[in-house]
């Protein structure tokens, strides 16, 4: 059975869940249009947001698209649509879309990712926070690699010397970003220190540093840090967990992402805390030796850190009419015409 074109309120509805994604410094590189005919959603990559120096190939960036696609995905089945999605169309349109999902039939199965997966878009974000010296129930991590491997993805969870190992390649990283003034410069422009924005690093979200040198949190502000930071005791041995997909492209990086949100978003179900550790997969040599040579071929796309705390400070989101477009392909990202329509549902304070 097919489904009516979406209307305005729908639009707004699905953009809104999707804006809610994590992204690499809260860049937020994303922007929607509905298709033409009026029956699904497009997603774009949005260059202007983008992180250069960090993120010179965009995956980072294609890893946040691919994670907006996801929670469209669990708000078009609140809606009773059937998501069908296209990764990287062939496209002439300037620009072309990322991602294009139709929309336009009805779901044959209700709620398929779980019941409580679309509310936990308002409450999933990152927490740089101390977690309890508490281990997550095999029964939990067992639905987060489930989860990941819908996607295509492996999810590994780190015995204590792989996560050590890890964690000495993302401490090593992040000397080296420390030591790169202009990967420092360009951090700092997504900093919002003084002034309420919508996208970026609020003050209140950097966290702590570990007192004990265990947990290499990102130094937002710098080495040594430009203001003043608390430090706190981080968990003995965290656990951590790696992405990893069979191959490199944008394609797979985009995967990731959707892998990514749905595990975060199972784990937020469970009251599971995740912060990302990225500076190790921000250079290719320590990214290459994330991955543990004995099991196989592999990329790693993320290192996330899990466990029970608190859940850390909520981060800026972009209005709707900012990233809600147009149909017109090539157009620009002039709002949609919201005649007609109720406001989006409120995610709450939506979350990096």
């Amino acid at each position: 059975m097919t489904k009516a074109s979406l209307n305005p309120a729908d639009l707004r509805y699905l953009a809104a869940a999707a804006g809610a994604a994590p992204s690499l410094h809260n860049s937020q590189p994303w922007f929607f249009r509905p298709t033409i005919d009026g029956c699904g959603i497009a997603v774009y990559a949005d260059g202007t947001r983008a992180v250069p120096l960090t993120d010179p190939d965009g995956r980072a960036m294609h890893i946040s698209v691919g994670a907006a696609v996801f929670n469209l995905r669990v708000a078009a089945a609140q809606l009773g649509r059937e998501p069908l999605v296209t990764l990287l169309p062939d496209d002439d349109a300037d620009p072309s879309p990322t991602a294009v999902l139709n929309l336009g039939r009805c779901a044959h199965t209700p709620l398929p990712y779980g019941p409580d997966l679309y509310s936990a878009i308002a409450r999933r974000h990152s927490s740089r926070l101390p977690f309890a010296n508490r281990d997550v129930p095999e029964r939990v991590l067992g639905e987060l690699i489930a989860a990941a491997a819908a996607e295509g993805v492996v999810l590994a969870v780190l015995e204590e010397a792989d996560a050590r190992r890890v964690l000495n390649l993302t401490a090593e990283a992040e000397r080296r970003t420390a030591a790169d003034l202009a990967r420092q410069a360009e951090t700092r422009e997504w900093l919002r220190l003084e002034e309420p924005a919508a996208d970026g690093i609020p003050r209140e979200a950097l966290g702590p540093q570990d007192h004990d040198a265990r947990v290499p949190v990102r130094a937002f502000t710098g080495h040594p840090p430009s203001s003043p930071t608390t430090t706190q005791r981080f968990e003995a041995l965290p656990q951590v967990a790696t992405l990893t997909t069979h191959f490199d492209r944008p394609q797979d990086w985009l995967r990731a992402g959707q892998a990514m949100e749905r595990a975060w978003l199972v784990a937020t179900v469970h009251g599971l805390r995740v912060s990302v550790l990225h500076q190790a997969v921000e250079w290719p040599d320590t990214r290459a030796n994330l991955r543990d040579p004995q099991t196989g071929p592999g990329y790693v796309q993320m290192v996330l850190r899990m466990g029970y705390g608190p859940p850390g400070t909520p981060t800026p989101r972009r209005p709707v009419s900012e990233t809600l477009g147009a149909a017109e392909a090539g157009g620009d990202a002039s709002t949609v015409n919201e005649t007609g329509g109720e406001t989006a549902p409120p995610l709450g304070s939506n979350r990096q």
